[in-house]
């Protein structure tokens, strides 16, 4: 294996690494956003009010925003694996042939 492969496989390791970490904390987010949501759908059915209307616009927002972050994070890992999955594949060519 070349040095550069190997520092590029290094390189992706920790991308890879640091994307899943970043996708547990989403994961997070988006259960205690889920909460907030139903929380303020509750609100807002029982209260029937502008102001509890508006809590449940900005929490289903904010919910949203993170589901958008998530399938940003889940697109950007695959990308990753693909690219490492390829080198890898490479790597095992070169050395077959």
């Amino acid at each position: 294996m070349t040095g550069q492969a190997r520092r590029r496989l290094q390189a992706l390791a920790d991308d890879i690494d640091r994307a899943r970490m970043e996708l547990d904390i989403l994961r997070e987010q988006l259960l205690f956003q889920a909460e907030v949501l139903e929380d303020a759908r509750v609100r807002m059915l029982v209260a029937e009010t502008p102001i509890a209307d508006r809590e449940f616009r900005v929490a289903e927002q904010d919910h949203g925003r993170v589901e958008r972050l998530m399938a940003e994070g889940q697109r950007d890992l695959a990308e990753l694996l693909s690219e490492r999955d390829r080198l890898l594949e490479g790597l095992g060519a070169r050395r077959a042939g």
